[in-house]
């Protein structure tokens, strides 16, 4: 019995070893990441700087735009309560950074050709539907939408929504958009295929965001995580029996996909439960798949729904 207990904990103790190595190459990667403050530098200027600030920054002053509208942005009193309530939370890039070097560093570690964009903060009237913009060279991050759930600029944003406007999720998010980039669209609309997309996505945060939460990672709180785990089995069985699976119903998204309040099964658990549950069960499919079979990550993001589903040997947690 001594021996079996001996060999259990070299075995954890080698897992630990093998994870804590991976960890550290990744930790060695160069990573270098420039931040540039646009929201701080347009926070300082004055309607005189206008014509300086659109030789320097180009790609924030779009032609169709007069000069009056940014003159009249740099004077808006509430910008400016926007610009102190920004500089406040974000008084350096040292918060910034930290959550973005780490991920960048992840995302090398899988994919080499990964090169760092530059950085550039700004402010988007609380656009909390474009909160980050991702080009080839170039990472906009909108601050003003990671103030913090409870922010009182933020009244009258549905709370399923506000949730999420914390600067916990900066990684989350921006990790999200390079994962777009990365997972081949649906060919097909039914919802399988919308469940797989996102469960790749979700696959990916889970390899470049190692310490963050699985809540913070989908856009959960720790209770909405708690009762998609519970009711895993539950969920999974009423997808298969109402044969939602391949099902090309465009009402299905709203339902299960898309950021809600709540799932609607139309049941009483409709009120408890948090909204994309699709994206979940996508998940655990793709992490079941991933787990039972021997698959190169870059030929899973190809990979076909079907494929990875009537492979992934998946069984919800009872």
């Amino acid at each position: 019995m001594k021996f079996y207990a001996l060999l259990f904990v070299v075995i954890l103790f080698a897992a630990c070893d093998s994870k804590s190595k991976k960890e550290k190459e990744i930790e060695a990667i160069s990573m270098d990441v420039k931040t540039v403050r646009f929201d701080k530098e347009f926070a300082a200027a004055s309607v005189q700087d206008i014509p300086k600030l659109k030789k320097q920054y180009p790609q924030f002053f779009p032609k169709q735009f007069a000069d009056s509208i940014w003159a009249q942005r740099i004077q808006d009193t509430l910008q400016q309560q926007l610009d102190a309530e920004v500089a406040k939370k974000f008084p350096d890039n040292s918060e910034i950074e930290e959550q973005l070097i780490p991920l960048f560093q992840h995302i090398q570690y899988y994919f080499p050709e990964f090169t760092a964009p530059t950085v550039f903060t700004v402010t988007s009237d609380v656009d909390y539907n474009n909160k980050v913009i991702v080009t080839d060279t170039m990472l906009v991050v909108a601050l003003d939408t990671y103030l913090g759930s409870d922010h009182h600029f933020y009244e009258g944003i549905q709370q399923y929504i506000s949730k999420d406007l914390k600067s916990s999720q900066l990684a989350p998010d921006v990790a999200s958009v390079y994962a777009r980039q990365l997972v081949s669209k649906p060919q097909k609309r039914d919802l399988l295929a919308q469940m797989i997309f996102f469960g790749k996505e979700l696959y990916l945060k889970d390899l470049w965001l190692p310490n963050i939460p699985d809540s913070e990672k989908i856009g959960y709180t720790e209770a909405e995580l708690q009762w998609a785990q519970e009711n895993e089995e539950y969920m999974w069985r009423y997808f298969v029996e109402k044969e939602l699976l391949y099902s090309t119903n465009p009402k299905l998204p709203a339902r299960f996909i898309n950021k809600a309040p709540f799932s609607k099964f139309y049941l009483e658990i409709d009120n408890e439960s948090p909204g994309m549950i699709g994206r979940y069960l996508g998940w655990q499919i793709v992490r079941a798949y991933m787990k039972n079979n021997s698959v190169d990550l870059r030929k899973m993001l190809q990979e076909q729904p079907e494929t990875i589903y009537n492979n992934s040997k998946y069984k919800p947690k009872k």
